[in-house]
């Protein structure tokens, strides 16, 4: 036996803008499989360009959708075309890092899961067929992923690429081993995704597979002599902006701990020692001592300030101004991907008696924070709240900030446009005449965010249901001089609704505690430091606990990741990609 990571390519994450490549820091992909093979660890390699991952868009690029009736994952030729000018620029790099070469990549995968999608498209396939052995050559092995049915082969096997299938604990192995017998009736049976748990939606409750389920399927699979790869091994975090979503509209959460052997933190778990019990009747166990859990520590409570509302600093987050536009602009057409945008007109009449705002068709992707002339209103969501009622003077400004919440990974609908997409209706009236403000809050936390602003309005009265979007600062001091700090912690929010956080600049992800499973957000160490404060930003969209009790978030040594603050009753339904094949 030998031990081999599984190793994505998100292609959004290398090529942010068309023809801007980014390998550096986090994304030094090349000097990670370095690691792996200074490390003896191999390296399986999937290359996309599709990849799902619960990442956003499955690692397309979003820019993809700048012609909007392209078809995804196709022999589209718009699409191909981009297909083959990153895969020039990916794969030649790639090519010294093979086992061949001296390198640790000992196969590669191309696409993923190709048969659960809706476009059927041999062409396709064979392009990347083609366009993989051109930059990487005849000797490594070339191999697909699918459900392990032939449902799913149908469409996702193709001669020439060696095909494996990836299925759930629980199932009937035989079967499953079977269904990849009739594409390939020769060579290694692999389950190249064996689920060790499953991923989380905001709003729903957090997935746990009990550790002896897994062993159980395990131990079949080892029993027939296959090859297994553990997915999660280890679970892992979607920072700043980078989940998915699935169909009907469900984004995923920071945390992608995955109830994996592994926690997000890397720690060990009790199905760690019951997953290594059962590879050990199969395989030796390397020598010596497991690796301990990392330390934790909790830091306490950190007071924040009010820095000002998103209209307030307007001017710092958009420095080109707005776009003016009869109609909404989406993401795409603004060249902002990520993140927020805020669409700016005016109250084309009175609303002295409550008026209502909408978005008949559907159109707000993901969600919107309005307010007029700085008096919050409500928010609009995309398939939950599709109006509200307003009330405000003619010529004041209605703002309305709109946040995406990440693209849908899986299925059909990855081409997922964000913004308002549709036009908003005031009664029955469409909304026309926008100045549309693409927001650099990333750019802006890095640099004079925290700028605090001359006079903070003081808010009197009773607190808002709904306060407009704000951003509030602080700082974490960790004393120097004691050998282990910074240790990793986790940050919670009592009395916070939604938003987002950074921590140095760093990106750390949505909180959303009102809403669940996620509580607390994993912050690992090496993004904290002990020579000088560590400074911490927060936009909280909705409603903060200031005006009322304590106005600070906490850090904490444990992690809270299954709080079920209002779910529906039942269970999520674990390893059912099939109940969104409605949607593909």
């Amino acid at each position: 036996m030998h031990g081999s990571a599984h190793v994505y390519v998100p292609w959004n994450y290398h090529e942010p803008q068309l023809g801007v490549y980014d390998f550096s820091g986090d994304k030094d992909l090349e000097y990670f499989l370095q690691l792996a093979n200074d490390t003896g660890l191999l390296v399986i390699l999937r290359a996309g360009p599709y990849i799902c991952a619960e990442w956003d868009m499955g690692g397309l690029p979003a820019w993809l959708l700048e012609k909007k009736s392209i078809v995804l994952r196709s022999s589209d030729s718009d699409y191909l075309a981009a297909v083959e000018k990153w895969m020039g620029v990916l794969l030649p790099k790639m090519r010294p890092h093979l086992y061949q070469n001296g390198g640790p990549i000992i196969m590669v995968q191309v696409e993923n899961e190709y048969g659960s999608y809706f476009a059927c498209d041999y062409d396709y396939l064979r392009a990347l067929l083609k366009l993989f052995r051109q930059h990487l050559g005849d000797e490594v092995v070339l191999f697909t992923t699918d459900g392990a049915s032939q449902f799913h082969l149908r469409c996702g096997a193709l001669q020439g690429l060696y095909a494996t299938v990836d299925f759930a604990p629980g199932v009937n192995v035989t079967a499953a081993f079977l269904a990849q017998r009739s594409s390939e009736p020769t060579g290694p049976l692999v389950n190249s995704e064996f689920y060790t748990g499953w991923l989380d939606h905001w709003g729903h409750r957090h997935s746990v597979v009990p550790a002896q389920t897994i062993a159980k399927t395990l131990n079949e699979i080892l029993a027939r002599g296959a090859n297994v790869n553990l997915y999660m091994f280890i679970g892992g975090t979607n920072f700043a902006y980078w989940n998915g979503a699935n169909m009907p509209y469900m984004p995923q959460p920071t945390s992608y701990d995955y109830d994996a052997p592994l926690s997000e933190a890397g720690d060990l778990t009790e199905k760690y020692f019951a997953l290594r019990k059962v590879i050990g009747m199969y395989n030796q166990l390397p020598e010596g001592l497991i690796p301990p859990t990392t330390p934790k520590f909790a830091y306490g409570k950190v007071r924040l300030q009010k820095v000002g509302t998103v209209v307030e600093v307007l001017d710092r987050l958009s420095h080109a101004g707005p776009v003016r536009s009869t109609y909404p602009l989406t993401f795409v057409e603004l060249k902002q991907y990520f993140g927020f945008v805020l669409y700016r007109t005016t109250l084309p009449k009175n609303c002295t008696e409550p008026t209502q705002l909408s978005s008949p068709s559907n159109g707000v992707h993901d969600r919107a924070y309005v307010s007029i002339d700085g008096v919050p209103q409500g928010v609009l969501e995309r398939d939950k709240s599709l109006s509200i009622n307003i009330t405000g003077k003619a010529g004041a400004n209605l703002d309305i900030v709109v946040e995406n919440m990440g693209r849908v990974n899986f299925g059909r609908y990855n081409n997922d446009f964000k913004g308002l997409v549709s036009n908003l209706t005031l009664d029955e009236d469409i909304l026309a005449d926008w100045e549309i403000y693409p927001l650099d809050i990333d750019g802006a936390v890095n640099h004079d965010i925290n700028r605090h602003l001359d006079q903070p309005k003081r808010s009197v009265g009773d607190p808002l249901s709904y306060e407009a979007p704000t951003f509030y600062t602080g700082t974490l001091s960790i004393p120097e001089g004691i050998p282990d700090l910074p240790q990793d912690t986790y940050v919670k929010f009592p009395g916070w609704t939604k938003g987002q956080i950074w921590i140095n600049g760093f990106n750390l992800g949505r909180y959303w505690p009102v809403r669940g499973p996620q509580l607390t957000l994993f912050v690992p160490r090496n993004i904290l430091v002990s020579s000088v404060p560590n400074n911490i930003t927060v936009l909280e969209l909705e409603r903060s606990p200031c005006s009322t009790q304590a106005c600070e978030i906490e850090f904490v040594d444990k992690p809270s990741i299954n709080g079920t603050t209002q779910y529906k009753s039942y269970a999520p339904q674990l390893f059912a990609r099939d109940l969104w094949l409605n949607h593909l």
